[in-house]
C-alpha cells in the first residue's frame, strides 16, 4: 500500500525528534565514502597506466607494477609475463568490485538509514535499490565481500611460490568463513522472511 504524501506529517515531540534527527550524523561518514572511492579511481587509473607503459617497454613502469604486486622471479624481469598482466589485471577487477562496494553501502545505507533518495521512476535506479533493506543490505554486501575475497585468494594462489605455507593456509581459512557467514546471513534471512509472511 502507498504511502499518502499529501497527508500531513505528524509533528514529533522534541526529543523523539533529537533523536531521528540524528541519522544524519551518518551523513559525513557516507561523503567519507564517497571521497574514499575517489582514492580508489585513482589507484585503479596509476595501475592501468602503469600496465599500459610497461605493454610498451617501459621499464620503470615495469618494476612499479612488480613492486605493487609483490611479484617474484628468478631471473630478473625485463618485460611482461602472462603471470605479471593476470596478477594486475585481478588488482584491477580487486579494485571495480570493492567500489562497487562502497557504491551499495553509500546508496543502499543513506536510502535505508537517512533519507529517502526518491529515484522511482529514474531510468538509472539500481534494481536492487527497489527493495532495499537492512537485510537485504547485508546479504548483499556479504555477497560482495565473498567476491572480493575470491579475487584475493586467486592472486595469492597465482603468485603462491612467494607466500609460505601458513598465509595460504590462513587466507584459505578466511575466504572459507566468509562464505559461511554470508550463507548463515542469508539462511537467517530467508527464515525471517517466512515467518514475517506467514504472521500477515
Amino acid at each position: 500500500m502507498t504511502q499518502d504524501r499529501t497527508k500531513p506529517r505528524p509533528k514529533l515531540k522534541p526529543l523523539p525528534g533529537l533523536i531521528f534527527a540524528s541519522r544524519w550524523l551518518q551523513l559525513p561518514l557516507y561523503l567519507g565514502l564517497i571521497a574514499a572511492q575517489a582514492v580508489y579511481v585513482y589507484h585503479f587509473w596509476v595501475e592501468l597506466l602503469h600496465l599500459l607503459e610497461a605493454a610498451f617497454g617501459n621499464q620503470t613502469a615495469l618494476q612499479a607494477l612488480v613492486t605493487s604486486m609483490g611479484y617474484q622471479s628468478e631471473a630478473p624481469l625485463t618485460a611482461l609475463n602472462e603471470t605479471l598482466i593476470m596478477l594486475v589485471v585481478l588488482a584491477l577487477i580487486d579494485v571495480v568490485m570493492i567500489s562497487n562496494l562502497l557504491i551499495m553501502v553509500i546508496v543502499g545505507g543513506y536510502e535505508t538509514f537517512v533519507s529517502r533518495m526518491n529515484l522511482d521512476g529514474h531510468p538509472d535506479q539500481p534494481e536492487w535499490l527497489d527493495h532495499v533493506n537492512a537485510s537485504v543490505l547485508k546479504v548483499k554486501l556479504g555477497t560482495a565481500i565473498i567476491g572480493i575475497s575470491s579475487i584475493h585468494l586467486l592472486k595469492t594462489f597465482i603468485n603462491a611460490a612467494n607466500y609460505e605455507t601458513k598465509v595460504l593456509m590462513w587466507q584459505t581459512i578466511i575466504h572459507v568463513t566468509f562464505l559461511l557467514s554470508a550463507l548463515a546471513i542469508a539462511y537467517t534471512d530467508k527464515i525471517l522472511s517466512s515467518t514475517h509472511k506467514a504472521s500477515h
